[in-house]
């Protein structure tokens, strides 16, 4: 399997191998960030593992009072949401409600699904969207706002980059009026091929913010630590997940051989100050060994004591 070519709208069809190795409680003693690095960096949980469950559109709005307990329950401090759940009429109060229900924020949303903004011709249908949730998400509290651009399969021309940097400069604004910070969040397509999409949209917007997928970087061929090195100063959003050797993702974060403890070093000669996501996601078929709530709970105090968050 190519795990360069994954992404949230392949993962269905493409990730169907089964978890190698024990699943045990990972030694975190090996990780431990010494020098800790408290600056107060607020740890959320992207809700994909529980969107995944329901293709094609991911809108695990049905269980969302599960996704609130579940995190609460691990000590999680915030929910990063996704579009899908924001369509619904009765989005806002729904949420609300789960909010003031487990003490536990909205703390942004990813977007993308289903778009491509090199595409002109979907410019429109795109804004009329994103006039429609971004306004949903600051009357839920969200404060970040992950974009995905959309991919192709061959490297977009610098017509389709122009038309993509411009679709994100008005997204951009829509987000300021509602005091929501949008970031460019990358799966492999943004950083293959040398990062021909990211930097071909840098090249354009230079100062647009980024909140990297760590372990898509990995699997796009980018170390995490040369893009922190790099981008560190754009960096305002991150996602966490864990894979083995083979590039099996895991249950909770620790299991595998991801060396967070360069990555946290980085981060913290960037001085990052933004704020992080545990993302969970299992392989098609994959039965969990725990409870989801546990995983979440493990992945939580992996992020403790190898991040100092």
């Amino acid at each position: 399997m190519n795990y360069k070519s994954l992404t949230r709208r392949s993962f269905i069809k493409k990730s169907g191998l089964g978890l190698g190795g024990v699943l045990s409680t990972p030694d975190l003693s090996r990780y431990t960030f010494l020098d800790s690095h408290k600056n107060n960096i607020p740890v959320n949980a992207h809700l994909w593992v529980y969107a995944s469950k329901f293709p094609p559109h991911w809108d695990c709005t049905p269980i969302l009072d599960t996704v609130f307990a579940d995190l609460r329950y691990a000590g999680i401090e915030g929910v990063e949401i996704m579009e899908a759940q924001l369509r619904h009429q009765d989005s806002v109060s729904r949420i609300n409600d789960l909010i003031k229900k487990n003490g536990l924020p909205v703390s942004g949303s990813s977007y993308g699904v289903g778009f491509n903004m090199w595409d002109q011709e979907q410019h429109e249908s795109i804004m009329k969207d994103i006039h429609l949730v971004v306004p949903r998400l600051a009357k839920v509290g969200g404060k970040t706002f992950g974009i995905s651009v959309g991919s192709k399969k061959e490297p977009k021309s610098e017509a389709e980059l122009d038309a993509q940097a411009n679709i994100l400069g008005q997204i951009r604004k829509v987000c300021q009026d509602h005091g929501i910070l949008p970031n460019l969040h990358n799966h492999t397509y943004e950083v293959e091929n040398d990062m021909h999409d990211l930097k071909g949209t840098l090249s354009r917007i230079p100062d647009f913010k980024l909140g990297p997928d760590l372990n898509w970087l990995i699997r796009g061929g980018v170390e995490p630590v040369d893009f922190i090195q790099t981008y560190g100063d754009q960096i305002v959003y991150l996602h966490i997940r864990d894979q083995y050797n083979d590039g099996t993702w895991t249950e909770y974060l620790g299991q595998g051989t991801t060396d967070f403890k360069s990555i946290a070093e980085a981060l913290k000669a960037v001085n990052f100050k933004g704020q992080a996501a545990i993302e969970l996601a299992f392989p098609n078929e994959f039965e969990p060994e725990n409870e989801l709530r546990e995983d979440w709970k493990m992945s939580r105090s992996f992020v403790r004591q190898t991040f100092g968050w």
